[in-house]
């Protein structure tokens, strides 16, 4: 698989990264089987989170023995110092290892969390004394929802973070707020060498009361074509590092699938398929 430097950590990883919100609800043996296949596929790189149900037992539970063959990013929800710092060595212990590679302040999607979690006895301070104590090596934030761009620019203003995490799909780029803030943001993150992960690639739209056929909170795309495109247009995006596969296992296969057949989507791709999209709602 394809591997691109994230940002300034330097690390090469795999443009699929295995995201572990699937392990919400799952058994170890089909947790270990997963990560075997994701694994020989050539994905390198795990996103976790204690807010994924079961995801942090079982990632740990196989980790051990190919720690050093991966790169670990794990969050916090928490806000304020003290608490992300119990929950930091709870996630340590169930994970299994001495050291994160990533720790990220999770799912900030409001000004006011922001505010929260860098200000004086905020989060921030446990992700740096993490760094300073040799728990994480980098530090990073990530976050979902229609003011996420801008949100992160200013965050970038606040705290020389090393990574960011955020949707990018051709529906999102039919709003043209979005678009506009997430390209300042792109362009931002390269100036200041800042990795970038995008998340919500093969989302499709709300589930809006139809009947729910796979386990993520939206509705994904879940044929190939669909996926391919999704994939193409998040990784086309200038400074993009990799995409967190979706949290439904089913997913996994056809997003690594897409990255064997892997294209730069030209402008002219890039723009039909945006348009294509103005008839599906965003899942935010």
């Amino acid at each position: 698989m394809q591997t691109r430097r994230l940002g300034r950590t330097e690390n090469q990883s795999s443009i699929v990264i295995f995201g572990a919100a699937a392990f919400w609800e799952i058994s170890q043996d089909k947790a270990n089987e997963v990560l075997e296949m994701a694994m020989a596929a050539g994905v390198n790189h795990i996103d976790v989170a204690p807010q994924y149900g079961q995801a942090e037992e079982r990632v740990g539970g196989w980790l051990a023995p190919h720690r050093d063959k991966f790169f670990l990013g794990c969050k916090t929800l928490m806000r304020e110092r003290a608490t992300a710092w119990d929950e930091l060595h709870v996630s340590l212990g169930k994970l299994r290892t001495e050291q994160l590679d990533l720790y990220q302040l999770h799912a900030i999607t409001t000004m006011e969390e922001l505010d929260k979690a860098t200000q004086s006895g905020g989060a921030i301070e446990t992700l740096q004394q993490a760094r300073d104590e040799g728990l994480t090596r980098f530090l990073g934030i990530t976050g979902h929802g229609m003011d996420v761009p801008a949100i992160f620019l200013e965050a970038l203003d606040r705290f020389d973070f090393d990574t960011m995490m955020f949707p990018i799909n051709p529906v999102l780029y039919g709003y043209p707020e979005y678009r506009a803030n997430t390209e300042r943001l792109l362009k931002k993150c390269v100036e200041r060498d800042v990795g970038v992960m995008t998340i919500k690639s093969v989302a499709k739209q709300p589930w809006a009361g139809r009947e729910k056929t796979h386990t993520t909170w939206y509705e994904p795309y879940a044929l190939q074509d669909k996926v391919n495109e999704g994939v193409r247009f998040a990784l086309s995006q200038p400074g993009v590092t990799g995409i967190p596969s979706a949290g439904d296992t089913r997913i996994l296969p056809m997003v690594i699938e897409a990255t064997k057949h892997y294209t730069s989507m030209n402008e002219t791709e890039q723009e039909t398929l945006i348009t294509r999209s103005k008839q599906l709602e965003t899942i935010f």
